[in-house]
């Protein structure tokens, strides 16, 4: 069951990197959305809100990863308990 809920996060993971690429740079005819990345922003709660402490120039990668950071303890979780 947990390895299923660790695989059910990083599959919504990579979905929400794929809408925000597709809505980023307009790929298979979408309009540009500047609000494509929500979903990213969603999945790396509380994280997300640091991401305004890192360089300007690191931000988006932060945002971007974010999610990833959450992965992580989800994962442990999963280990521990097998």
């Amino acid at each position: 069951m947990c390895s299923l809920i660790f695989k059910g996060f990083v599959g919504l993971y990579i979905f929400a990197f794929l809408i925000y690429l597709i809505g980023t740079f307009g790929w298979f005819g979408a309009d540009e959305d500047p609000l494509s990345g929500v979903f990213l922003i969603i999945l790396g709660q509380p994280w997300t809100q640091f991401v305004d402490l890192l360089p300007r120039s690191l931000a988006l990668a932060g945002a971007i990863l974010a999610p990833a950071v959450n992965a992580g303890p989800i994962y442990a979780i999963c280990r521990a308990f097998r």
